[in-house]
């Protein structure tokens, strides 16, 4: 994984963790440490989990270009990446121990 392309996942995940945040602080209810915890945790495993995802993709799809509804493309980009966020803390091991074998193999 690229340093920019990691930078720009988590810059997303991010944007991700001020919704939660801000939902919360604009309701009545407390937060709890757990959730902070967790919205937190899956902001910093998101650039792994989009890893993962990006790379099952791109082993489907190889190198094929669709031309679909760009409305439909940015809403289905937002889907993926909310439920990448959301499962990061489950797929993120996967990207991280798949990117742990590529840079430990010896060639």
């Amino acid at each position: 994984m690229a340093k920019a392309e990691y930078i720009r996942h988590l810059f997303f995940g991010s944007l991700f963790l001020i919704m939660p945040f801000y939902i919360i602080v604009t309701s009545e209810q407390s937060i709890k440490f757990s959730q902070i915890t967790f919205f937190i945790i899956n902001t910093l495993l998101y650039p792994y989990s989009r890893f993962v995802f990006e790379s099952i993709v791109n082993f489907i799809m190889g190198k094929n270009v669709f031309f679909v509804n760009a409305l439909l493309m940015m809403f289905m980009k937002l889907f993926t990446m909310l439920i990448c966020w959301s499962a990061a803390i489950f797929i993120a091991p996967i990207g991280l121990a798949s990117l742990y074998y590529l840079n430990t193999k010896e060639d």
